[in-house]
Order: structure tokens, then C-alpha cells, then sequence
């Protein structure tokens, strides 16, 4: 019932905003480092030894023999052939979150979580929007029923959605840049005003010196960790991007307090029973532990429990109808072996998730458990009564 003009871009605004929100978390750890009287040196560090490092420092190289040594230099994004990285129009997810200028038609390559979430903000700000992905689905990684939603909506609005297609080459011409790609139709030439390359990352270990050590890889170049966070080098400890999938930041976080316990003289190991991830797309993407495909792949049993969103009050009055909440149960004993959510808040709602899935949870667990109503978190519970056969709100299946 409200009425409104066509919005106006500001995109300084907006940039002052995103570095102002940046500004606040980094200078925030500043803080901590001062108040923990921790020293931070800033400049490129490269590994000498097993036991030495040297920094390039503004004021100098520095030499630093440690004790024991953490290792998170995290990744940076992939580059594939044929692309002229150095045209302007030609970017990476680093340099589209400098929002620049917004591009009449933006092309992104890779239909994966990064590609998508960029999708949606510069389709936002109003651009035509094409993404070519290799695979043939965007969002490999999740299931098919919790993408619906999203491509249900997106197909609509973007200029053309291509999977199961490859870009040869990229020419960067005068007026634009052109795209070729191979797909099961055959070849062709789209035009672009801007190009995201989006098919990944890797990790930066290569950058550090790691051939001056005893530290072992993998064909990948990922840091080979153990439970502790230990490498082969026993005071060597690496956590984040470097020890590979998944690449997040969450996981970084658990995997960095576990190193720090661990080299401390502490007990502590990083044994999650699940790791979430998070689309930020409209409507948002969330999962934890097993998914159905995975279940399928490895033969293993699953009692799945869905529940849509157009039976909740809570989304039905906040327009968030294009969702669900759905587990998947152990058949013998109950217990919770995953779960994925699509819709509004998604990212917020999955930490439920993720407790029932860490403390072994059943289906009863959380279908007993009182959830505030009318809310978008009872529709979690709701999957759990499904599963459990005792819901009233929807018809036991």
C-alpha cells in the first residue's frame, strides 16, 4: 500500500558506506591487537626456514625466527585463459565490490555462490545481467529443491542464464567486449560492457616461499593439516583457505582458536559435524552436513522433511513466500544428518541448524521444542514435525 518514484543511485554514498563498515571491523581488531599487546607488522612475509621468516617491510626486511608459527594467507581468485585481465571492464570479485560504475550489461563467468551474489547486486543497481557456468547447474554444491526458488526468480529477471557452456576467449574491443563461448547449442559472441570472472579461488601458499620448508601439499598446493591444525612440521600450524574446501571465513575463524589453544599447550581440535554455507543471493541459499545429492552419491539412507514457506503466517505477511526449511533424519535412529533453507534470512535461521546438527540432535528434539509464532524459525521445527508425522499445520506425508 505504498506508493514510491523509481530509486536514484548514489554510489559514492553507497562506497562510503561499505568502506566505512570495512573501516570499523579492521580498526576494531587494531584495538584488540593494542589491548592484547599483541605486535602486528605489516608488509609481505616469505618463509626462509622451518624456523625463520622475512618480512618486506616499508621500512625494510625484517628476519623473524618463531617458535611456532600460524599460517593464514587465505586465497585470492582464479584466473583462466583467454581473458585480458589488464582491460578495466575485466574484473574479479575484488575489484566489483569497489562498485565503480554500473555497467549497462555486466557478464559474469561462474554460476557459483560469489557469481551469483554479484549477480544480484548489480542487477540491483540495474544492470542486465548474464552468467555462464561450465557445470550444468548454478550452485553445484547445493540441492536442486533449494536453488528453485532463487532460479525461479532469477530466470526472469536476468538477460540470459547459460550453463553447461565455456568461454573460449574474451576480445577486448573499443565499444565493448566480446565473449565467446561453446555450449551445447554451439558457438557464439555475446557483448558485454563488463566481465566478472567468478570460477573459484585459489590458495596463496604459493606466494609464501613454502619450497624454503618441510611443509607437505597437495597436488592443489593446499597446507596438508591435521585435527589440530598441525602440519607435518609440528610447530607449524595452518588454518583457513590454505588447508582447502571450504574456503570460509567461519571455518577460518574455528580453525585459527584451535591453532592458537593447540600451540598454547591446550586440548582442542577442530572436529565440526558440519560447516555452514550461506548464499547472500534474494532469496538467501543456507545448508549444513549432508545433502541429498551427497546422500545419493554414497548410498547412504534419509528420511527428508520439507516444509514450504506458503504455509507460514510470518512469510505470508512479509511477502517471503518463495522459500522452504527441510531436514534430512537418520531413518533407524532419528537424528539429524543435514538440513538447507531458502528464503528470507536464510543465513540466520540455518544456526539452529547447525546446534541440532553439532549436539545430535532427533527429529522429536526439534519438533518438541517451543518456537515463537508467528516466526520464520518455526518453520524449521515444522520440517521436524513433518519427519516426525505429528504436524498440524500441513498434511503428514
Amino acid at each position: 500500500g505504498v506508493s514510491f518514484g523509481a530509486p536514484e543511485l548514489d554510489l559514492d554514498k553507497i562506497r562510503t558506506h561499505k568502506e566505512s563498515v570495512v573501516g570499523t571491523l579492521t580498526s576494531g581488531l587494531d584495538g584488540l591487537c593494542k589491548a592484547r599487546k599483541i605486535q602486528r607488522i605489516t608488509g609481505t612475509g616469505t618463509l626462509v626456514s622451518d624456523t625463520e621468516l622475512e618480512v618486506d617491510t616499508a621500512d625494510g626486511k625484517l628476519r623473524i625466527a618463531f617458535t611456532d608459527l600460524i599460517i593464514a594467507v587465505g586465497s585470492r581468485p582464479v584466473r583462466i585463459p583467454g581473458i585480458p585481465y589488464d582491460d578495466e571492464r575485466v574484473w574479479d570479485s575484488t575489484k566489483a565490490l569497489e562498485i565503480a560504475r554500473v555497467p549497462r550489461h555486466l557478464v559474469i563467468i561462474g554460476g557459483g555462490i560469489i557469481g551469483l551474489e554479484m549477480a544480484g547486486i548489480y542487477h540491483g543497481f540495474g544492470s542486465e545481467i548474464t552468467i555462464i557456468e561450465m557445470t550444468d547447474s548454478l550452485i553445484p554444491p547445493a540441492d536442486k529443491d533449494l536453488k528453485q526458488p532463487l532460479l525461479k526468480k532469477i530466470k526472469k529477471q536476468y538477460e540470459a542464464i547459460l550453463t553447461s557452456t565455456k568461454v573460449t576467449k574474451v576480445e577486448a574491443l573499443a565499444e565493448h567486449l566480446l565473449v565467446h563461448v561453446e555450449g551445447v547449442k554451439g558457438s557464439a559472441q555475446i557483448e558485454a560492457d563488463a566481465v566478472l570472472v567468478a570460477v573459484g579461488r585459489k590458495v596463496n601458499t604459493d606466494l609464501l616461499g613454502i619450497g624454503n620448508t618441510s611443509i607437505l601439499t597437495t597436488p592443489r598446493s593446499w597446507i596438508i593439516a591435521d585435527q589440530k591444525q598441525r602440519t607435518n612440521v609440528p610447530h607449524i600450524y595452518a588454518i583457513g583457505d590454505v588447508t582447502g574446501d571450504p574456503m570460509l571465513a567461519h571455518r577460518a575463524a574455528h580453525q585459527g582458536k584451535v591453532a592458537a589453544e593447540v600451540a598454547a599447550g591446550l586440548p582442542s581440535a577442530f572436529t565440526p559435524m558440519g560447516i555452514p554455507s550461506v548464499a547472500y543471493t534474494q532469496p538467501e541459499i543456507a545448508w549444513v552436513g549432508l545433502t541429498e545429492q551427497e546422500a545419493k552419491a554414497q548410498s547412504i539412507p534419509y528420511k527428508k522433511a520439507s516444509f514450504p514457506w506458503q504455509a507460514s503466517g510470518r512469510a505470508l505477511s512479509s511477502m517471503a513466500t518463495n522459500g522452504v526449511s527441510k531436514a534430512l533424519f537418520d531413518p533407524a535412529t532419528g537424528r539429524i544428518l543435514g538440513a538447507g533453507i531458502t528464503g528470507k534470512n536464510a543465513g540466520e535461521l540455518i544456526g539452529e541448524a547447525v546446534l541440532a546438527l553439532e549436539m545430535g540432535a532427533v527429529a522429536e528434539d526439534i519438533a518438541l521444542t517451543i518456537h515463537p509464532h508467528p516466526t520464520l524459525s518455526e518453520t524449521f521445527a515444522l520440517a521436524a514435525e513433518l519427519a516426525e508425522g505429528t504436524a498440524t499445520d500441513s498434511l503428514n506425508r
